[in-house]
């Protein structure tokens, strides 16, 4: 405990906040100028919630630009360091709400996003160089306790872990997936054809288990850091320019600052700053009570989450159950298709719902091979004939495949997906399970 409050340079804190509030602003206001935000909030008349969160759509359409906009100006008030703890709460409830509103582009970096602005929620990184320090100078501060740096080293240890053990599967260690990942780049002038060699596809599906594992050690020790950062950036940047995935490569850069001296990032970043004296420094008691009471807890669960789809009958590639929150980092592609029948109940009448020119290409998508989607979007169709007064039976028809399988039925053709419920944390046993040759499992037995 003496350790964990040892009063040790700020600085790293003080960068961390500065890049973190520029990448909130620029992840919020890039939504606006790609287009992605239209395409995702403003033009669909619904989205894929998380399940139970439904009553976001309200927010759907023309305002969501309104709602993006301030997220931005929220994330420039963070790097500034304005009204800080106000400021970041307002991001965090957001960006909260655009997690939770929809997951047809769901992203890991997104979920991480809202973690750790839970975790800078509680980290003094307004007290230096910032807007409320010249409001307040009473509250300046050069140190911060050695359990900060610790907290935010061992939020990206877990990240890496759990990236690294979820590789180990076939369709990635035989470059399978690799493959697909880089077949839009194929076509790519002068380049392309290195993306369809089958070297190119084992040595990035390697260098990504050696990296994901290797990385947050190499950091850790002082003999191969910086040989570390040097391949972190030629890793994220490489990702970057190749799969389009935001601000997650620069948003990973970012926590580099936590695992060099606090010195050395003062001395980089920091010159005006003065330098610490050790001697002087008395133990830095911040925020014990959330050290103890908030992130050992927050930690029991962040380590034990990414474990429970192996409570789950199944493979997680095959059901999705307990694949989100997992990091389970791009290590599939799933396509399939589905076709909701609809049953009047005292008729013999079917009608073959037509869902596929009400939804986007990311919704489409989401719903032919997702097995929540394909069960909230059965949901919708029984409110929308609900609302007229129609009792319906709902069965539904849905083969999908991972990394280009071969399909196989995904959905049991006897449920009533008017009747069928959501299980949030066990498995759904609508959704139909094979064994390792492939065979149908029967779960009577």
């Amino acid at each position: 405990m003496k350790k964990l409050f040892e009063p040790i340079d700020n600085a790293p804190l003080i960068v961390f906040r500065v890049l973190f509030g520029f990448l909130l602003a620029a992840e919020a206001w890039g939504a606006i100028a790609t287009g992605w935000l239209s395409y995702t909030f403003v033009k669909p008349s619904f989205t894929f919630h998380h399940i139970g969160f439904g009553w976001y759509q309200g927010l759907l359409g023309p305002t969501m630009y309104g709602y993006y906009a301030l997220m931005g100006l929220l994330g420039i008030w963070v790097m500034l360091g304005y009204r800080y703890r106000w400021s970041l709460f307002g991001y965090t409830i957001l960006w909260a709400g655009v997690f939770l509103m929809q997951k047809e582009s769901y992203n890991n970096h997104y979920y991480l996003l809202l973690l750790i602005c839970i975790i800078m929620l509680l980290m003094p990184a307004h007290h230096y160089f910032s807007l409320d320090i010249k409001r307040n100078p009473g509250k300046k501060s050069q140190t911060m306790p050695r359990w900060v740096s610790i907290v935010m080293i061992t939020q990206m240890s877990i990240v890496y872990f759990y990236a690294t053990v979820a590789k180990f599967y076939p369709d990635w260690l035989d470059g399978t997936f690799t493959g697909l990942l880089f077949t839009p780049m194929e076509n790519a002038p002068h380049i392309g054809g290195i993306f369809t060699e089958k070297w190119f596809h084992f040595f990035i599906a390697y260098t990504g288990i050696v990296f994901d594992g290797l990385i947050i050690p190499a950091l850790l020790w002082k003999r191969t850091r910086t040989i570390a950062v040097i391949a972190s950036l030629i890793f994220h940047l490489f990702n970057s320019a190749s799969l389009k995935i935001g601000i997650f490569p620069y948003f990973a850069l970012s926590f580099v600052v936590f695992f060099y001296e606090p010195e050395t990032i003062r001395r980089l970043f920091l010159k005006k700053k003065p330098a610490l004296v050790v001697e002087n420094l008395k133990s830095n008691t911040y925020g014990k009570s959330w050290l103890l009471y908030f992130f050992i807890p927050y930690f029991i669960i962040q380590m034990l989450l990414p474990l429970r789809h192996w409570t789950i009958p199944g493979d997680v590639l095959w059901t999705e159950e307990g694949h989100r929150l997992s990091w389970r980092m791009m290590l599939r592609q799933r396509s399939g298709h589905v076709d909701f029948k609809v049953v009047k109940k005292g008729s013999s009448d079917t009608v073959h719902y037509p869902y596929h020119n009400k939804m986007n290409s990311k919704q489409f998508r989401l719903v032919s091979a997702y097995p929540d989607a394909i069960w909230q979007y059965a949901q919708k169709i029984k409110q929308e004939y609900t609302t007229v007064g129609i009792d319906v039976e709902i069965y539904i028809d849905a083969f999908a495949r991972t990394n280009k399988s071969d399909y196989k039925r995904l959905i049991d053709p006897k449920t009533d997906f008017a009747q069928a419920r959501w299980n949030y944390f066990f498995h759904n046993d609508w959704i139909l399970l094979y064994d390792l040759k492939g065979n149908l499992v029967d779960k009577t037995k």
